[in-house]
This record gives structure tokens, C-alpha cells and sequence, in this order.
């Protein structure tokens, strides 16, 4: 199961783990679960479980037939470093983006902990980009788990940010992806909030993606800051060709 999508920094989305549990409040809304429940509405078979973590076996080998270079986001639906998934699990997944060096492989935890713990016992070519959601204050010890992992992207997605963040741990961080809240129950994110991250990428030299003011209507908040649209990628060689709103930086 692979999807080209809408999600503004990545071309499309590949998901052999689908289901999740919440761990923390960046989880309060989250848009995989509404979407999941809608599929299996819908009969979408893959989501027979509804959001109860599910392996797709089928799905690991699916970037092989892959010919043209892909931006791709890994697990949209899931988390990989889910306790239900297994190391054996985990370990396929990344020899299937070791063996695709054509692609280049966004993978986002929440799950700091078992990242950190198990990443060892995985490779870590140069086009896997390894991320942790930083949502709030709470959360930015999931920086400092990132920090010991040995990928040579590491980033943060500050989405939903949804309180301020003042001294963000950047070294060895390479890229910041900031976005509002959206859907049913958006929480506000504050202008100052999203000024005072971009300011601290600019000290940093750290890569600035602003994603979106959010909202329950984020099509009428738009991604504007400063106004302009900031698209900032981390920069890596070699890496795919990407659409020019992917230019990298």
C-alpha cells in the first residue's frame, strides 16, 4: 500500500505497519485514526482491524519495483517503532530501504525510546531520514534519543505544536518541519510559538519547513510566514530528484 499524498514534504507515503496507540498529546486528534476508521468504512481491507496494529507482510518489498526515484514517508498510517512491531519486523523494512538507494525514506517515531534502544541492530544508509514528533515541551526528551541514532538525517516534526518551545536541543538535528494542528478539535498554535522554532533553525543552520498554520479549516489558514512559504530540505548527496516544491536547500 503506497499513495502519492498531500502532505507537503514528501511525494508519497508507504505503509507495511498500519494502527497505532496514543502515548502522548500530539496524539489527542490524530488524523490517522480518523482516517483509518473512514477506510474501514469503506471495506478497505487493510483497516479490517480498524486501528489495532497491523503488519502487512505483503507490503515490504513494495519500494523494489519502484523505478523512478521516490520521496517517501514511511508508516503515515502507524508508527514503526511500535512495541507490537517486531525487531524482525523493523529490521525487514530497513533492508528493503538499504537495498533502494534510489528512494529516499522518511521514518517519524513518537516512540523515542525503543528507537534509541534497538537502533544497533539496523542499518543506516544514508537515504533513511530518521525523525521523532516534538509536539510540546513534554516531548523534546525524544530529541535527545534521536541524537544518539547514527542516520545522517536526523529531523523533528513539530506537528501539531501545541505549546511553546524555547531551547530545542538542535545539534546534530538537520531539519525542522513546523505545523498547526488541523481537523475536528484543532488546538491554536501561536504565532510566537512558530517564531521562536524558526529562530532557533536560523541560529542553528537547521533546515526550516513551515507545513501550516492548521486549524479545523487549514485550506483558509494557509502556510505563510513572514509571508512567504518556507520549503527548506535538508541537504544531502546523493539524493532523488524531487518536485520543484521539494528543492532542496
Amino acid at each position: 500500500m503506497a499513495t502519492n499524498t498531500h502532505i507537503e514534504w514528501t511525494q508519497m507515503t508507504w505503509n507495511p505497519v498500519t494502527g497505532c496507540t496514543k502515548v502522548s498529546q500530539g496524539c489527542k486528534h490524530c488524523y490517522a485514526e480518523r482516517m483509518s476508521k473512514r477506510l474501514r468504512a469503506m471495506g478497505n481491507d487493510r483497516y479490517r482491524n480498524g486501528f489495532r496494529v497491523t503488519l502487512h507482510d505483503d507490503l515490504i518489498d513494495l519500494p523494489r519495483r519502484w523505478r523512478q526515484p521516490k520521496l517517501v514517508f514511511v508508516n503515515s498510517m502507524s508508527d514503526l517503532f511500535h512495541a507490537d512491531v517486531p525487531l524482525q519486523f523493523i529490521q525487514r523494512v530497513f533492508a528493503t530501504m538499504a537495498a533502494c538507494p534510489q528512494h529516499t525514506f522518511q521514518v517519524l517515531t513518537k516512540r523515542s525510546d525503543r528507537l534509541r534502544e534497538i537502533a544497533n541492530h539496523l542499518p543506516w544508509p544514508g537515504n533513511v531520514w530518521m525523525g521523532v514528533s516534538v509536539e510540546d515541551e513534554a516531548a523534546t526528551h525524544r530529541i535527545v534519543d534521536l541524537q544518539a541514532v547514527p542516520a545522517q538525517v536526523r529531523f523533528l516534526s513539530v506537528e501539531p505544536l501545541i505549546g511553546p518551545l524555547e531551547q530545542l536541543p538542535l545539534a546534530g538535528i538537520h531539519w525542522v518541519i513546523v505545523g498547526g494542528e488541523s481537523g475536528p478539535g484543532a488546538r491554536p498554535m501561536k504565532a510566537e510559538w512558530v517564531e521562536a522554532v524558526h529562530r532557533q533553525c536560523q541560529d542553528a543552520d537547521v533546515a526550516f519547513f513551515f507545513k501550516q498554520w492548521g486549524g479545523v479549516r487549514k485550506d483558509r489558514t494557509g502556510r505563510e510566514l513572514h509571508g512567504r512559504t518556507y520549503d527548506e530540505m535538508p541537504v544531502l548527496l546523493p539524493r532523488p530528484r524531487v518536485p520543484h516544491q521539494l528543492a532542496m536547500v
